[in-house]
């Protein structure tokens, strides 16, 4: 077997198509032979390559056998798995998201209980616990995790902040379907219909003074962060104190009253504004879409520390500290108004990954925005 894989690596950079490679390795698991899957996948990792303009053979097929074993039921696939993201030659703590990210997306949570016992990172246990809970699986009575997921020696880990199962807040999380060949995902950006807000122009505009500050941003933008370091976004974060009372009607006129970037030029017939209302749901949903799947250029932080940077922009947005619970940065979610807005500025790209929100505090005198947007 070693003299066959060797051959395959080998020729492997010559070739115009994999897909013979993949074929390969899809008799191989349909034979159930899937060590020669794992060790071929290692020996690509290990693969001393010297021409860095072919290496795109060695990440095809690297990526399609780690996600044919990871995504494919039968006995000891997810062994070989964790055998082959474990190994010298592969590890690495972005590889655990997405590992645990396609493991619980198409294996059972029974067969994933060997991952807290055999050959598995303590950062892959991390991201399957919280993988598994977006999933609706009950982690605390599933035999074989709910020791690892309840006892306290990972309790410094940042995913332990958040609770073991979903919130009401985080409804059914949008999550990607996977494959072998790939995968796909929902993306619940742009307006929203039957909740605008129509604007009062005799309502009071109550004045603002700005509180942003960099905490404040970073907070805010916990969950686009993604889009500008690894994409081509761009992100307003900002938060303000209001002089009176928000009331409903004067939510438009407020916003375009504030000076923001995002808003700059918007009110006219050409370049019109839009803004409705939003339940706390929809706010979350569009974070955890945003920090879990990424944006143009990129495939974001997936489902275990998506969902931590959606809890951080939340927190952001309701005006909950930074590292409060989650019970408690739910609970001031709801007590807080919510909006959605969108404009067709400048500063929007309008191609798919537009994001307005808007957080009203409950005694409406405080105000919080998060703008993103990004473009192939």
């Amino acid at each position: 077997m070693a003299d066959r894989i060797q051959k395959i690596v080998t020729k492997l950079p010559g070739l115009k198509s994999v897909t013979d490679v993949w074929k390969t390795a899809d008799r191989s698991l349909e034979r159930g032979d899937a060590a020669f899957v794992t060790d071929l996948a290692i020996a690509l990792a290990g693969a001393d390559v010297s021409d860095a303009g072919r290496t795109w053979q060695y990440r095809s097929v690297f990526d399609y056998l780690l996600r044919l074993m990871a995504t494919t039921p039968g006995p000891g696939n997810v062994a070989q798995t964790l055998r082959l993201v474990s190994s010298a030659e592969v590890y690495g703590r972005k590889l655990d998201r997405y590992t645990a990210s396609l493991l619980a997306s198409s294996q059972p949570a029974e067969e994933l209980a060997v991952a807290f016992t055999g050959h598995a990172t303590e950062e892959l246990r991390a991201c399957l616990v919280h993988e598994l809970v977006l999933r609706g699986v009950d982690v605390t009575g599933t035999p074989g995790i709910a020791g690892w997921a309840t006892s306290p020696h990972w309790s410094h880990h940042p995913l332990r902040r958040l609770p073991l199962a979903l919130a009401e807040v985080e409804g059914q999380p949008d999550l990607p379907s996977c494959n072998a060949r790939g995968g796909s995902h929902s993306m619940p950006y742009g307006p929203l219909a039957n909740r605008e807000v129509r604007g009062d122009g005799r309502a009071q505009v109550p004045s603002a003074e700005e509180t942003t500050t960099e905490a404040v941003t970073k907070g805010i933008g916990a969950a686009v962060t993604n889009w500008a370091d690894e994409s081509n976004g761009r992100i307003e974060a900002r938060t303000f104190d209001l002089a009176a009372s928000l009331a409903v009607e004067s939510v438009p006129s407020t916003l375009m009253a504030l000076g923001l970037k995002c808003l700059e030029g918007a009110g006219t017939k050409k370049t019109s504004l839009s803004v409705a209302a939003c339940p706390p749901e929809h706010a979350w949903r569009v974070l955890f879409a945003a920090a879990s799947t990424g944006g143009a250029y990129n495939s974001g932080a997936r489902g275990a520390y998506g969902r931590l940077a959606a809890w951080q922009s939340m927190a952001g947005l309701s005006g909950t500290a930074y590292d409060s619970p989650a019970e408690e940065v739910e609970a001031r979610a709801r007590a807080c108004a919510w909006y959605a807005f969108s404009a067709n500025t400048k500063w929007f790209e309008r191609v798919a990954w537009d994001i307005g929100l808007v957080a009203v505090s409950p005694d409406s005198r405080q105000l919080a925005m998060l703008a993103a947007t990004d473009t192939d």
